[in-house]
């Protein structure tokens, strides 16, 4: 695997026993048990995953992860968190988190999803090398693939690295129709059971992000009964 990954737990056996199974993949693993020292170590050296407890002493690892999406070079992020902290989540997300795990989670489940995340990270990557001048014109919506940049109606709008991800996998191939597992697969890298709400999730915030009426959305369409599709071209 030969991927550095920072792992951000105060919980020093969880952070040891996450190591131990980061580094069976051979991975180059970084600890952190605190915000503060986290955050130096993330803002001065270059990541290929971060794992982020967002409950940590010092800085939280919600500010950790504003301002790690403040920077240009993109890093993925894993966050963990308690199941009681549902707005923590939420806002995590909103600002640029690429996937949660709530505790206590499965060690199994994780090394899954940091596997699913460089996956994702190294099909991005490749897609986005072969389409380094590729800007998709939909009228009002634009869609600069390298910059990775939204514009609707000549305003920037604000997307997290999954929603972009997801936009683009739905502009790529207006009309086609994706059931919510197929996304899960293609946008996340995995498919489990039951993160369905996941996706509906997504796109609830890109619509609200794109759409001028909800009820009558013009680019992310509902298909009863399957899923969803980007509109006809």
């Amino acid at each position: 695997m030969g991927r550095r990954i920072l792992v951000v737990e105060d919980d020093r056996d969880i952070a040891r026993l996450v190591e131990l199974h980061l580094k069976d993949l051979g991975a180059d693993v970084t600890l952190a048990h605190d915000g503060t020292s986290a955050l130096d170590l993330a803002m001065r050296r270059t990541f290929d995953l971060v794992i982020l407890d967002l409950m940590l002493p010092g800085v939280d690892g919600l500010e950790i992860c504003r301002r790690l999406r403040s920077r240009q070079n993109y890093t993925p992020i894993l966050m963990l968190t308690a199941r009681s902290s549902d707005v923590d989540r939420i806002v995590g997300l909103e600002i640029g988190a690429d996937d949660y795990l709530t505790k206590p989670f499965n060690i199994r489940e994780l090394i899954a999803r940091v596997k699913a995340l460089l996956r994702r990270v190294d099909a991005l990557s490749k897609s986005e090398s072969a389409e380094a001048d590729l800007v998709l014109d939909f009228g009002d919506l634009i869609i600069d693939v390298a910059k990775r940049k939204v514009t609707l109606r000549g305003q920037a709008i604000d997307l997290t690295a999954k929603e972009f991800d997801l936009l683009l996998q739905f502009a790529r191939y207006p009309g086609r129709v994706y059931t919510r597992a197929q996304l899960l697969d293609l946008v996340w890298g995995y498919g489990h059971d039951g993160y369905e709400h996941t996706v509906n999730s997504h796109i609830n915030r890109l619509r609200s992000k794109l759409e001028k009426d909800h009820e009558k959305p013009a680019y992310i369409l509902t298909v009863w009964g399957v899923g969803y599709k980007f509109a006809d071209a």
